[in-house]
């Protein structure tokens, strides 16, 4: 008797539970109507800083170095004195190459002198003709080595100026590399080394398959690719903080490293604090291309089964749902780009939908899409939307 009780009662819990689930209320969702719009295609890149000049000091001439006019590390403009060589040899040559060329003058002026006399006497037909080729000869020859004295003063005043060793570029200079009383030779010896770090260039490395892949998306029309005037560049650091001033893409280089299968992409930055070094490493976030009628979703409507399949919920007629497999794209803000699964006027669940499954009744909001433009300038949605870049592909 009591066994026959339990069963009774058991076939009574199993009737009334369907009863009981369908008597809950239907749950209230927020849902967002998909509508196209343009989305900047973002990629964060790995790079390292350069100078945009970099000169390095060396000798013209030969010599002991006498003095260092400058202080290391500091800013200094082209055509300023840093070293300077012991000039007394080279001003010894100054004056043995003036006296040279005062004795070439000399020469030519005697020769010229006996030009005159050879003509007028060729005119009186005193001499032969030959006395006059000869002294017309003499003079051609006294012109050459006044030429010649004159070149070799214009070298010995050249070296000597050289003994001031000056800097070729304006920029910051490093250490010295050579002290007072050192003899350096003239090309080969480095003194100094000036960078130029106002603007600074970034170079970056991509992958060329993604930037092929690029180009083809641009061929096929599906994005408009950004040219170098156009595209936005910004900087992270390894902090995560976002460096204050946005630079420009110049050029992308023509070849592809064989060993890595990079292509290596150049910005420039302006730097009036000196805060970009070279060598520096950071990360680029460079807007190479725009999709027009992107379709976006908020991350927090995704949700994943046992798989890793990604899948929302649309709503299929006014009160019920249906699950819809998604194939997601990259990610800007806080959406997700959809590549397939869903089109333009799909009313998606955004938020409500954990508790959900298909055919649920829900009572449906609208709301729109929370505007990103304006949030995509900061740099703190910057940082958040790489924290959140990097969790996703860990």
């Amino acid at each position: 008797m009591p066994g026959r009780f339990s069963c009774l009662m058991a076939a009574l819990c199993l009737m009334a539970g369907p009863a009981s689930a369908q008597q809950l209320p239907p749950a209230i969702v927020s849902v967002q109507v998909l509508k196209p719009e343009p989305m900047p295609i973002v990629n964060e890149l790995p790079g390292r800083v350069a100078a945009t000049r970099t000169a390095e000091v060396r000798p013209r001439v030969g010599g002991i170095v006498v003095s260092r006019v400058f202080e290391q590390g500091s800013q200094i403009k082209e055509g300023e004195v840093l070293f300077k060589i012991d000039p007394a040899p080279y001003a010894v040559r100054v004056a043995s190459a003036e006296a040279t060329l005062a004795r070439a003058e000399a020469t030519r002026q005697n020769a010229k002198d006996q030009l005159k006399r050879a003509e007028a006497l060729r005119e009186r037909k005193v001499t032969a003709g030959v006395d006059l080729e000869n002294a017309t000869t003499t003079m051609a020859q006294a012109d050459a080595d006044v030429a010649i004295a004159r070149a070799a003063l214009q070298e010995a005043q050249l070296n000597l100026g050289y003994t001031d060793v000056t800097a070729p570029i304006s920029g910051v200079v490093g250490r010295a590399l050579v002290t007072e009383g050192a003899l350096v030779n003239a090309q080969n010896d480095i003194m100094a080394t000036i960078q130029q770090l106002d603007p600074v260039y970034v170079d970056v490395t991509q992958s060329s398959s993604d930037l092929f892949a690029l180009r083809r998306a641009r061929d096929a029309g599906e994005l408009l690719m950004a040219t170098s005037d156009e595209a936005r560049v910004q900087l992270i650091f390894d902090d995560g903080s976002t460096y204050a001033h946005s630079g420009k893409l110049l050029f992308s280089e023509a070849s592809v490293d064989s060993t890595t299968g990079q292509i290596t992409l150049r910005a420039e930055f302006p730097n009036p604090d000196g805060d970009l070094l070279p060598g520096l490493y950071v990360r680029a976030r460079i807007e190479q291309a725009v999709r027009e009628n992107a379709l976006t979703i908020p991350q927090m409507a995704v949700q994943r089964d046992q798989s890793g399949q990604a899948y929302v919920y649309v709503m299929k007629d006014a009160d019920t749902v249906e699950r819809r497999n998604v194939r997601l794209g990259q990610t800007t803000d806080s959406h997700w780009l959809v590549e397939d699964g869903l089109k333009a006027g799909d009313r998606v669940v955004v938020a409500g939908a954990q508790k959900l499954y298909p055919d649920a009744k829900v009572v449906p909001e609208t709301v729109e899409p929370k505007e990103k433009a304006a949030q995509a300038d900061t740099p703190a949605n910057a940082t958040a939307e790489a924290a959140a870049k990097s969790g996703q592909q860990g």
